[in-house]
């Protein structure tokens, strides 16, 4: 069986397995950078909000060899899981007062989304778009979000600056910026439960960026790492109001801004970095090779001036 036809056997089986009015569904979902994922929705009677599940992973258990009934089983222990870290009362969500606290912000690129943008409220910034999702839960597992679209504003009856005055309040009280060395970064993905290709692309980077225009010196750290405290679309961050200036006085001196993933960017002082032109084809390079598409942000870097408190595209880059 090819992934369609997996996920397909997958739903008719668990439909036969569903009791209590619990149902299977087919659902494809458009994600970032245009990335097109199929999985499951299971819904429950009397509930509004339903966990989806990606069945990428269990497919790949598919093609190795084991049973589909084995697979169906852990795929319903994983769904109970997921059942139990949803809101308690979904209801909320059809209300902006309830939810209001709890939306923030992140950024994506705005020519690799342009449909999805078409279905949600977004503001521009440089050559990226910032977008707005509702912060649902946070646990020891992750996190589970809520992308707001124009639809949730007609159900709200808000506006868009609604949405965004919210995001922008919230943002740094729940997803606050912190920085760290390249060193620290990389003893915090040493740990067996992050992913490894993040960790491929920060060394690849700094050794890229060892031989540039400034040899590295014994024992220095002068890369850093700009995320937010969930390492999740902390690439926003650079957006928060006077961040960029404290990164400025840190460094000492005007920097690059290297656009890591969605969820981080590599700061890296001006003495230290290459010429622009490079430092575009190393970043390009760095997400054909170890980023997942949907987590691609954008293929340059920027430069920030300290002395105009502003964060600038490369004079050559068309946006």
């Amino acid at each position: 069986m090819n992934y369609q036809e997996f996920v397909c056997a997958v739903e008719k089986k668990m439909n036969d397995k569903m009791e209590g009015g619990m149902k299977a569904n087919l659902y494809r979902s458009l994600r970032n950078n245009g990335t097109e994922r199929m999985g499951i929705m299971m819904e429950t009677k009397g509930r509004n909000i339903s966990p989806t599940i990606y069945l990428e992973e269990f497919y790949v258990r598919y093609q190795k060899g084991e049973k589909i009934d084995d697979i169906i089983k852990d795929i319903m222990r994983f769904w109970q899981d997921a059942k139990k870290q949803m809101p308690g009362n979904a209801n909320d969500l059809e209300s902006f007062a309830q939810i209001r606290d709890r939306i923030v912000f992140k950024l994506i690129n705005t020519r690799q989304n342009e449909t999805l943008l078409k279905d949600v409220p977004s503001r521009p910034f440089l050559d990226l778009s910032i977008v707005y999702y509702v912060l649902l839960d946070v646990n020891l597992k992750g996190t589970a979000t809520m992308l707001i679209r124009k639809e949730h504003l007609k159900m709200w009856n808000v506006k868009e600056e609604d949405v965004r005055n919210a995001a922008e309040q919230n943002a740094a009280r729940l997803l606050p910026a912190e920085m760290f060395t390249m060193r620290q970064t990389m003893d915090e993905l040493l740990c067996p439960s992050m992913r490894g290709q993040r960790q491929n692309l920060l060394t690849d980077g700094a050794a890229l960026l060892r031989g540039g225009t400034k040899e590295e010196e014994d024992g220095e750290d002068f890369m850093y790492v700009l995320s937010n405290q969930l390492r999740s679309f902390g690439a926003a961050c650079i957006v928060y109001p006077h961040v960029l200036e404290m990164v400025g006085r840190i460094v000492g001196e005007d920097f690059c801004v290297l656009p890591s993933s969605v969820h981080e960017v590599i700061i890296v002082p001006e003495s230290y970095s290459m010429e622009q032109k490079e430092m575009d084809e190393m970043v390009t390079e760095i997400n054909a090779t170890q980023v997942a598409d949907e987590e691609v942000l954008s293929n340059h870097a920027y430069f920030y001036e300290r002395d105009a408190k502003k964060l600038i595209l490369q004079k050559y880059v068309n946006c």
